[in-house]
């Protein structure tokens, strides 16, 4: 399940949080309402930015499997 989590502080400060979502894909979601919010100061990319998708998971398994045949 994806899901966007905010966190608004008093001075301002909005912490966004993105899980759910696999990949550099995160940053397509949510480049427009950062945008809307002002000036990005920091981001941290968490372990599911760098995890692979399943499709090439997959895709990488059968081109390993093709080559074990020779």
């Amino acid at each position: 399940m994806e899901t966007l989590e905010f966190v608004i502080y008093p001075d301002g400060r909005v912490v966004e949080t993105v899980t759910g979502i696999s990949g550099a894909s995160c940053a397509e979601v949510t480049a427009a309402i950062e945008e809307q919010l002002g000036i990005v100061l920091n981001q941290e990319k968490t372990s599911e930015y760098y995890a692979q998708t399943q499709e090439t998971a997959a895709t990488a398994k059968a081109q390993t499997t093709s080559f074990s045949e020779w």
